[in-house]
C-alpha cells in the first residue's frame, strides 16, 4: 500500500509508549497497534487530531505516501 504509517518513528522521537499514548487519546493499545502497523483501513479525524496534539506534530509526519515502484 502506497500510505506508509510512521507513527512508531514520532512516538519513539518524543519517548512515548505505547500504553501512554493510548491513554492520552483515548483509544485502546490494541487498536493503537492496527494504526501503527499500518493494518488500519481509515483514522477518523478526531483521532488524527488527538495523535497530533499528543505529539505535537503534524499528520504528515504520521503519514507518508510513497507510490508503488513497478
Amino acid at each position: 500500500m502506497p500510505i506508509v504509517v510512521n507513527l512508531d518513528v514520532v512516538m519513539a522521537k518524543r519517548k512515548i509508549s505505547s500504553g501512554e499514548l493510548a491513554e492520552k487519546i483515548g483509544i485502546s493499545p490494541a487498536n493503537l497497534s492496527i494504526l501503527k502497523t499500518g493494518k488500519a483501513k481509515a483514522i477518523r479525524f478526531s483521532t488524527m487530531e488527538a495523535i497530533c496534539k499528543a505529539l505535537d506534530c503534524q499528520p504528515g509526519d504520521i503519514l507518508e505516501y510513497k507510490p508503488d515502484q513497478y
